[in-house]
């Protein structure tokens, strides 16, 4: 996603701003395609399953685990990223229509309001939760191998952290949109 530039001088925002957006962005990128890697063992794992249960009549007592584990964590992890190229859910019904000076002063109010409050939040939280879980040696109870919880209830502080400070971005664009009326990226059409 690359930052378009604005024609009008008096209208283009300054090089610490546009070092901020970029940053982050930066950031949310490199961590998004490092998190990538998750995909191995969700794959690695439900491969040796299905041969194990269907080839060899005899089903893992791990997989289901270590499916479950590396899914949540790519899929928490991998929001931030979701977020930067504009995958999230929105309603277009009425979007669309909207001038893009409407839609930065609402995606401002729903930044300041909702998102980043609740980012925070659940990091509060979830911080906590993480500790105790790591204090008791919390155990999956899905299957026999019972792993422990701790690394998955890691995931999300971090990826709330990550989701806030991609927030923090998106905030400065709509910011930006919502006071010059001009948009500083185009977010990729994804259609699912």
């Amino acid at each position: 996603m690359t930052i378009e530039p604005v024609t009008d001088r008096s209208r283009q925002p300054s090089p610490g701003y546009l070092a901020v957006i970029r940053a982050i962005d930066g950031i949310t990128t490199w961590t998004g395609y490092a998190f990538t890697i998750l995909i191995v063992p969700l794959v690695i794992s439900n491969v040796i399953e299905v041969f194990m249960r269907y080839v060899m009549k005899e089903p893992t007592t791990w997989a289901l685990d270590a499916t479950t584990m590396s899914f949540g964590a790519l899929f928490m992890l991998g929001a931030a990223y979701a977020l930067l190229k504009g995958a999230h859910v929105r309603t277009d019904m009425l979007w669309e229509k909207f001038s893009d000076r409407k839609k930065g002063v609402i995606d401002s109010v729903a930044y300041i309001i909702f998102f980043l409050p609740s980012m925070a939040i659940l990091f509060m939280l979830s911080v906590d939760d993480f500790f105790y879980s790591l204090s008791i040696d919390e155990r999956s109870t899905s299957s026999l191998w019972q792993p422990p919880l701790w690394p998955l209830r890691a995931v999300i502080p971090i990826a709330a952290g990550l989701l806030f400070i991609q927030g923090i971005s998106e905030l400065m664009k709509s910011l930006w949109a919502a006071r010059t009326g001009q948009v500083l990226t185009q977010h990729e059409k994804i259609e699912v």
